[in-house]
């Protein structure tokens, strides 16, 4: 009898931890030590970010990856956020998946994402996070049916993205831009990388007062920003007006694609000036010149029709890119309150 309960509780324990399907394993991986050798195409999938994560209090990385016999054939990187502050006063966690992850040639992607997805989702559940949220994914539609049958429901979301290796930069502004970013200039405002540890103490100073109030966006602790610091894939700029800092952002690469992840400035104090515009146009520049094919602002918010700071970005000669967010929340009453809310 006694034999016959460790073996159901260790098929309990093997479903907690694994899906196996034929040859197909599933299995989530919680420390950096137990990561296989996988294809790194991309930062927020690769072992680099785990380890950042894993070093950044408030965030706990989870690498989902999927094999056939020994070969890794898939690999997704989740973290679960600890979300919270005083004011408004609030405190959760929220399950945080960037893209649909990575897979090896020649693979079903879809078949091998609603496995990881699968795994993810149950793992989330047992955490008790107040929900999940899936952005960035390759193509609007990719994935679809899996997100359903899991309980997902869609959001339409808006994504900007600039053209980097056709013309150059300076040829898609409008006028109005070319004249503004000229005279930003000619008052002073500089942008540069951060390169001390003094000047990226001002630089997440001036993003966590931008981001107190905002309770929809998020800002990780000061560790992530530190690491990605250090990072080869990473680059943050700081932007100056007679050695005060007023704006910045953090930019993260990979292959041929820049993205613009976080971004905060002085705008109010110093509207004349306009740091955002000097901020965005320098990263911009910048991924121009180390040969970028691609600069992606990885959040402009929902598609209202009237969007300030989606017009904003769009005079930098980006298009527009409809796509979905995927949420899931907990709670099933909640899930379905807002799912019904955001029907299509």
């Amino acid at each position: 009898m006694e034999k016959t309960k460790d073996f159901f509780c260790f098929l309990h324990k093997l479903h907690y931890l694994c899906f196996v399907n034929g040859e197909l394993t599933i299995q989530i991986i919680e420390q950096s030590q137990h990561l296989p050798p996988m294809e790194n195409k991309h930062f927020f999938h690769g072992p680099e970010y785990f380890r950042i994560l894993e070093k950044t209090r408030g965030q706990t990385p989870y690498m989902v990856v999927a094999r056939r016999g020994e070969r890794v054939v898939g690999n997704m990187l989740a973290s679960l956020r600890r979300r919270g502050s005083l004011i408004p006063p609030y405190l959760f966690t929220q399950g945080r998946i960037y893209g649909e992850g990575e897979f090896s040639e020649g693979e079903d992607r879809e078949l091998l994402f609603s496995k990881m997805l699968e795994a993810i989702t149950k793992k989330f559940q047992r955490k008790i996070c107040l929900y999940i949220e899936f952005s960035n994914l390759s193509q609007k539609m990719f994935g679809y049916r899996f997100f359903r049958q899991q309980g997902y429901f869609p959001v339409h979301w808006m994504e900007v993205h600039n053209s980097l290796h056709s013309r150059e930069p300076e040829e898609r502004l409008s006028e109005n831009m070319i004249e503004r970013i000229a005279r930003i200039t000619e008052a002073g405002v500089e942008v540069n990388a951060v390169e001390d540890f003094d000047q990226f103490r001002e630089f997440h100073r001036m993003l966590y007062r931008f981001f107190t109030l905002k309770v929809r966006r998020y800002l990780p602790p000061e560790r992530l920003f530190a690491e990605l610091l250090k990072s080869r894939q990473a680059r943050l700029f700081c932007t100056k007006y007679h050695d005060r800092t007023i704006g910045g952002c953090a930019c993260v690469y990979d292959k041929e694609n820049a993205y613009l992840w976080y971004m905060g400035s002085k705008r109010k104090s110093h509207p004349k000036l306009h740091p955002e515009t000097a901020t965005v146009w320098a990263a911009i520049q910048d991924a121009y010149q180390r040969h970028y094919r691609h600069f992606r602002f990885m959040d402009v918010g929902l598609p209202f029709r009237h969007n300030p700071y989606r017009d904003f970005i769009l005079s930098f000669g980006g298009k527009e890119v409809s796509t979905y967010r995927w949420f899931r929340f907990s709670f099933s009453w909640l899930n379905r309150l807002i799912g019904w809310f955001y029907r299509e």
